[in-house]
């Protein structure tokens, strides 16, 4: 018994040191100063004020609240998990509105991240802030220039946001390797779809299943979060319509028909059918502080 005791009490005592190293070890979000953040002190004076100016000019114009965070480490932690915290604490955005954006750079991690509320999603996506951190910051962070880096950054989030950001002619070429991607994908997957449409009884049900997750997966991961999210949607539903229809009415089984005498199908011999091919605050002390919104991880990462 008592070394049952003795086991329970070190397996609680161990629990507790690693929960207190943990929680040590993890980065604490700085106090939000201002709009522009430099805790490992980077940007030059001169900088630091430009952009200080900008955002605030941008705020006072749209609602907006865009901040930047430069860090020396994530001493560990995912720039993911430390960005979102970052951003629901300080708040950014105004509340009802989600407007806000964060940009975190990790000097020593070598990492940058977007970091967008949910209501700018639509402005600046996920694809247009992978854009902004090859093309306009991490080129500039690799020649050790991270003024140019955090000012360009900025200025391009401004323009997204303002619908005036263009990729630059490289991006075309990812443009349409995207693009080639995803015809390959309509092509692959969408035989496999019309086969579990026009199928009957399990194997139907089975491929449904079966390409959810691949719908889910890489439409989102191609085209972006939110038209990839639609078209995995219009999947899930519109597919169980179809079926319905083809199923149920008179149309669909005119149709199958048409589709079995052309060739295209043939039937089995179980019967069933198989393919044949908030605001900002300040006052005169200088003080600031998120307005209330919130963020639903939208946005991108990079390093250099």
């Amino acid at each position: 018994m008592n070394f049952m005791r003795q086991r329970i009490w070190r397996v609680i005592v161990t629990s507790a040191v690693l929960f207190v190293a943990v929680t040590v070890h993890a980065t604490e979000v700085p106090f939000l100063a201002g709009r522009v953040n430099d805790v490992a002190g980077i940007l030059s004076n001169s900088t630091h004020a430009e952009l200080e100016s900008l955002l605030k000019a941008h705020e006072d114009s749209t609602s907006n609240q865009v901040a930047v965070l430069i860090i020396l480490s994530l001493e560990g932690e995912s720039l993911e998990e430390f960005s979102i915290k970052v951003a629901e604490t300080w708040k950014l955005g105004q509340k009802g509105k989600d407007n806000g954006v964060l940009l975190l750079v990790a000097k020593e991690d070598r990492k940058v991240r977007i970091e967008v509320g949910r209501g700018l999603e639509g402005d600046l996506t996920d694809q247009t802030s992978g854009m902004i951190i090859r093309h306009e910051i991490v080129p500039r962070f690799r020649d050790g220039d991270y003024d140019a880096g955090v000012r360009a950054g900025v200025i391009a989030i401004l323009g997204a946001i303002k619908g005036s950001y263009k990729p630059e002619a490289a991006e075309w070429g990812e443009v349409g390797g995207r693009i080639f991607a995803f015809l390959i994908f309509i092509v692959v997957v969408g035989i496999f779809t019309v086969i579990a449409l026009l199928s009957k009884g399990f194997v139907s049900w089975f491929l449904y299943v079966f390409l959810l997750p691949f719908w889910g997966a890489f439409p989102p991961a191609i085209l972006g979060m939110v038209p990839g999210l639609a078209l995995f949607g219009t999947y899930a539903i519109g597919f169980l319509i179809l079926k319905f229809w083809l199923l149920k009415s008179a149309g669909g089984a005119n149709f199958l028909k048409r589709i079995t005498k052309s060739g295209f199908l043939v039937s089995s011999a179980a019967g069933g059918w198989s393919s044949s091919g908030s605001s900002w605050s300040s006052s005169s002390g200088g003080s600031f502080s998120g307005g209330g919104g919130s963020f639903g991880g939208g946005g991108s990462s990079g390093g250099w």
